[in-house]
């Protein structure tokens, strides 16, 4: 039986904030997958945790992070504002970034962003602000459209996955794909919604960004 990831507990001062985080690396762990949660969700939803951990068994580190403060939520559960932040979420993932970069054990690791809904359009901000730095991008079910102007400075290579029956976001994600000038691919589950509950759906999500992680978080793709 293969080992359990190392786990850390993570607080950051990160804009101002205390943001809290999970980290969580397999020994000789092929790169870190850094979730980007949107739309009300965060690092213990237990749609995240599931993907985190099937991405273990690939061999890919993970780190699950709140890009809102325990107050901020709180707010947000009530308003449902903050969640379509887009500049705000985008500041705290650079800030996430940028300590990963600038931690010695964790900066050799080839990262990747895994973003959902709103976290989505906030992954594709930050990874066309930090070029190389990211080195592959999966949006799950994403509100790529309101990447905006962002999307044709994208370099990293980047998967869209979508529901079959998420017409409005397929649509979306299918115009958002049109400007973006970096390697690209548009993957549709068949039969799932938004949050992709039906039976098997979300495994197929996992298993589809497992596998464009591994391919552009290698050692032989760098």
């Amino acid at each position: 039986m293969s080992a359990l990831p190392e786990r850390r507990l993570l607080s950051l001062d990160i804009e101002g904030q205390r943001l809290d985080g999970e980290l969580c690396l397999p020994s000789g762990a092929k790169g870190l997958v850094l979730f980007v949660h949107g739309s009300g969700s965060g690092r213990l939803s237990p749609r995240n945790q599931r993907v985190a951990s099937y991405f273990h068994g690939r061999g890919l580190g993970t780190l699950l992070f709140d890009l809102l403060s325990a107050e901020e939520q709180a707010i947000d559960e009530l308003t449902r504002e903050l969640r379509f932040d887009i500049p705000l979420l985008t500041a705290r993932l650079l800030g996430v970034i940028d300590w990963l970069a600038a931690t010695p054990t964790l900066a050799p690791l080839r990262l990747g962003l895994f973003g959902a809904s709103t976290g989505a359009a906030s992954a594709l901000k930050a990874a066309a602000l930090r070029g190389t730095r990211v080195a592959a991008l999966v949006s799950r079910g994403g509100r790529t459209d309101l990447a905006g102007e962002a999307l044709p400075a994208v370099t990293a290579p980047t998967l869209l996955i979508v529901g079959g029956e998420d017409r409005v976001v397929r649509t979306l994600n299918r115009q958002s794909g049109a400007l973006l000038r970096c390697p690209h691919e548009l993957a549709v589950v068949p039969g799932a919604t938004h949050l992709f509950e039906e039976p098997g759906a979300l495994e197929q999500v996992a298993r589809l960004a497992a596998d464009w992680f591994e391919r552009y978080l290698s050692e032989a793709a760098a």
